[in-house]
């Protein structure tokens, strides 16, 4: 098993430790889900943790680290990566992504080869959790100019002084640059495999039917959405399908205008508000590898990429709000209480959210509930229930869902393929064999299709048929085994005995 997570991409990416984690806690727990949920949950809890310690540790706040710390924890946004047990890539990621930052602390502090190699390692690691952590070494230089302060931008006035004072400072980013290389090297190592895992596994293939004006045009606007639902965490979905080609141009500019407007201002405010810069450049960065303009899958965005972008807007809510309010009277008492209400909000939305995880039925239905007007043609969530609810015997139901998929999107393969599955297991061959048809016919390379196409037509007594397909299932998967018995058992009612 060790052997196999260190050499598997299954799921189009590799992260051994990932799978290592999955494999330790099937070792604990067999398949009792409580077990795998719990190690989500206590990942979860060292992640809000170590983030308290990490930020203290670097600004010495308690009460403004404190705050981030909870929002971090208790926000809706982060329900997904802790309730989807899947999702383990994401918060064990996320524990070696602070470790890396609470060992650079460290070695700020004092510079030796030991302490920068314990940030090499708690990097790799992050690296084989999940790929999204190549932007981590912007992140540190980011923190070197605060709140570690390792680098200043020239203040004085003489020209000859400035032009030397910023000689300097040039050449001290430029070492804090280059004392990161070890690290660049690692992301771009582990993004060129991750490119290719997942170009040559197929995850990719949305790039060809989305363009690039379409993919930009969808990011500025998922940046903008993602604020919005940090700030009203409302219609929380576990996917946002992909408007594709048909995303409103106008609304795109629009957000990518206020995006710049905001970057010029952080930029502007360099010195008098430092953490403001970095918490957009954070918030910014951070999301480069998840925003989809590499589009992987076919959805828009989702909830659980947000689990480490959204730390920086809570840096600059924790820094800037004390500042703009300074001058009040009653600042320090304004402060408690509004935070107060704010994690008790968080508090009651986030189990409210949570309760929508019980199972795929109900997390699902709740999907189609909360998206039904803003994504109209949210056929995939119609499939995925019909998958959940035929697992619970619901067959009927499931039935009217997989047809409600196909109405909406006519060519969906999968959604044909399972209205097949489902009509066939109540003994409606006819019908199934018609949907099988049209799933080859929209997806040529759809094994499983085939297959299930080859075992109703031989039902049906149309053995040459089936014969083909069997055949043409294990043309492209061939380690098919049940489809070379069922190839087999044709053959014999052929009298093909060779």
């Amino acid at each position: 098993s060790i052997s196999w997570a260190f050499t598997t991409f299954y799921g189009y990416n590799w992260f051994p430790i990932t799978w290592l984690s999955h494999i330790f806690d099937y070792q604990l727990y067999g398949l009792n889900p409580k077990g795998h949920h719990l190690t989500n949950l206590l990942f979860h809890i060292a992640n809000a943790l170590i983030l308290f310690m990490v930020l203290l540790r670097m600004t010495g706040k308690l009460w403004r680290c404190a705050f981030i710390a909870a929002m971090f924890a208790f926000h809706p946004l982060n329900v997904e990566s802790v309730a989807w047990a899947a999702e383990r890539k994401n918060v064990l990621s996320t524990l070696f992504w602070l470790l890396t930052m609470w060992a650079y602390i460290r070695y700020a502090e004092k510079s030796t080869i030991k302490k920068y190699g314990l940030v090499l390692l708690f990097f790799a690691l992050g690296l084989m959790s999940k790929p999204m952590l190549v932007t981590l070494p912007f992140v540190l230089l980011l923190l070197d100019y605060w709140p570690l302060r390792r680098f200043k931008f020239s203040q004085e006035r003489d020209s000859s002084a400035v032009l030397e004072k910023n000689i300097a400072k040039e050449s001290e980013f430029l070492r804090l640059v280059l004392e990161k290389a070890p690290l660049f090297l690692l992301a771009v190592a582990s993004s060129i495999v991750t490119f290719i895992v997942q170009k040559t596994g197929g995850a990719l293939n949305a790039m060809e039917t989305i363009s690039l004006s379409a993919r930009l045009n969808n990011a500025m606007i998922s940046y903008v959405k993602y604020l919005g639902k940090m700030m009203w965490p409302k219609k929380l979905a576990i996917v946002y399908p992909h408007a594709e080609n048909i995303i409103s141009v106008w609304e795109g500019i629009l957000c990518g205008t206020a995006l710049l407007g905001i970057t010029i201002i952080s930029i502007r405010l360099v010195r008098k508000a430092p953490y403001f810069l970095v918490g957009w450049f954070w918030y910014l960065g951070t999301f480069v590898p998840v925003i989809q303009i590499v589009q992987t899958g076919v959805h828009q965005m989702a909830d659980r990429y947000a689990y480490v972008p959204l730390i920086g807007i809570f840096i600059i809510v924790a820094w800037g709000v004390p500042e703009l309010i300074s001058k009040w009277r009653y600042k320090e008492k304004v402060l408690s209480v509004s935070g107060g209400i704010i994690i008790f909000l968080l508090l009651i939305t986030t189990w409210r959210q949570v309760s929508h995880w019980k199972n795929s039925i109900t997390i699902f239905k709740h999907a189609i509930r909360v998206t039904d007007k803003t994504y109209p043609t949210f056929a995939r969530a119609h499939n995925n229930l019909g998958i959940a609810l035929v697992a619970e015997q619901k067959k009927e139901e499931a039935i009217s869902h997989y047809k409600m998929a196909i109405k909406l999107k006519p060519d969906f393969a999968k959604a044909h393929y399972n209205l097949g599955t489902a009509l066939q297991r109540e003994g409606k061959n006819s019908e199934a064999i018609s949907h099988y048809k049209m799933a080859v016919e929209l997806n040529l390379d759809f094994a499983e299709a085939h297959y299930n196409l080859g075992i109703a037509l031989f039902h049906a007594e149309m053995t040459e048929e089936a014969i083909d397909h069997f055949k043409e299932s294990i043309r492209i998967r061939p380690g098919f085994t049940a489809a070379q018995n069922s190839l087999e058992t044709a053959l014999l009612r052929s009298e093909e005995l060779e």
